[in-house]
């Protein structure tokens, strides 16, 4: 581990990307976006769908928390928050059946679920070398 890292600062040699702050409440936004999905699923009897999507809600919201502080841990609650999309994005495309079912899948995850990942690697990344 670098004493970068350890010290709280990040060693980044990426230039830096500054998202507009209207992108700061994308997090919250997507996350009651999410509920009418839920919402569906539930009705539907998809349980882990459900606890998946429940799990993606809870950190979209404490991803936001963070950003509001402008606390640093915002970047490690964006990985997480990028990582759970990304599953969900693989996983709904793994188990999508032929035809029109992996079509949407493939648009959900090109059109939602990996934009929505950046641009929260983006925030937090924003959010820790603000902090």
């Amino acid at each position: 581990m670098s004493t970068a890292v350890l010290s709280g600062r990040t060693a980044c040699s990426l230039p830096a990307f500054v998202l507009p702050e209207r992108f700061a409440r994308v997090p919250v936004m997507a996350a009651v976006a999410l509920l009418p999905w839920l919402a569906m699923l539930a009705v539907c009897h998809e349980t882990p769908w459900v606890v998946l999507d429940l799990v993606e809600f809870s950190a979209l919201l404490s991803l936001d928390a963070l950003l509001r502080r402008r606390h640093p841990a915002a970047l490690w609650a964006a990985a997480a928050v990028a990582l759970l999309l990304t599953a969900d994005a693989l996983a709904d495309i793994a188990c999508a059946g032929p035809g029109h079912a992996v079509l949407a899948a493939l648009a959900m995850a090109g059109c939602i679920e990996l934009p929505l990942a950046v641009v929260c690697l983006l925030l937090g990344r924003q959010a820790a070398v603000r902090g």
